[in-house]
């Protein structure tokens, strides 16, 4: 089963701090998002080339949550970072010993289906990418301003690195998986400044 990347995330404890840093490392503006009632969220996001875009994700303090919330952000750092991989798939069922399962979403007229496992942990540490399966209402990505932005490479450190390549047989060329003691992640883009890399 092949996966195709979707999206990337930054995580952040607050979602203006978080917007601010991703602005000031590739230069361009970021547009409003929305709020994910279901785990306590909202976003900002970058539309980058070829169907991709970027994601600013953040508790949001005004939503109480009886739940953990997705993508480890109840844990969410001070500091923005790279947190999470989102990848399009059409089995969200197989993995789901990684993934955990699939759930129904909604925000404005977008529908999708996404795996989140049920403590709100992110799968092998984040080395593992979420699934997703959008509606065909449409895609995030298709409404965003063009930022004149590329991703070049999205690169995932991680101490089973030569495990994950096996199991992810991710379509695209500019994701590589690397050993590395850490958990981390690094990526490349080509920006209307030249070209940046954001660790």
């Amino acid at each position: 089963m092949s996966y195709q990347l979707d999206h990337i995330a930054v995580v952040c404890a607050d979602l203006a701090t978080g917007a601010a840093w991703l602005s000031d490392q590739l230069g361009v503006s970021l547009v409003d998002g929305g709020v994910h009632l279901r785990f306590g969220t909202h976003n900002k996001l970058l539309g980058l080339a070829d169907g991709l875009y970027l994601e600013v994700i953040a508790p949001d303090p005004d939503l109480k949550m009886d739940r953990p919330r997705w993508f480890d952000l109840d844990a969410a750092p001070l500091a923005p970072a790279w947190g999470n991989w989102i990848c399009r798939a059409d089995d969200l069922v197989t993995r789901a010993d990684l993934t955990g399962p699939a759930l129904q979403m909604t925000r404005g007229d977008l529908r999708w289906e996404i795996t989140v496992p049920e403590d709100g942990s992110l799968p092998m540490g984040g080395g593992f990418p979420t699934l997703i399966k959008w509606a065909d209402a449409g895609h995030p990505a298709t409404r965003l301003p063009n930022s004149g932005c590329r991703l070049l490479k999205w690169e995932i450190q991680h101490p089973d690195a030569a495990r994950l390549d096996q199991i992810c047989d991710v379509t695209d060329l500019s994701v590589k998986f690397v050993r590395a003691d850490k958990i981390g992640f690094s990526a490349t883009f080509e920006t209307p400044s030249g070209i940046r890399t954001v660790s």
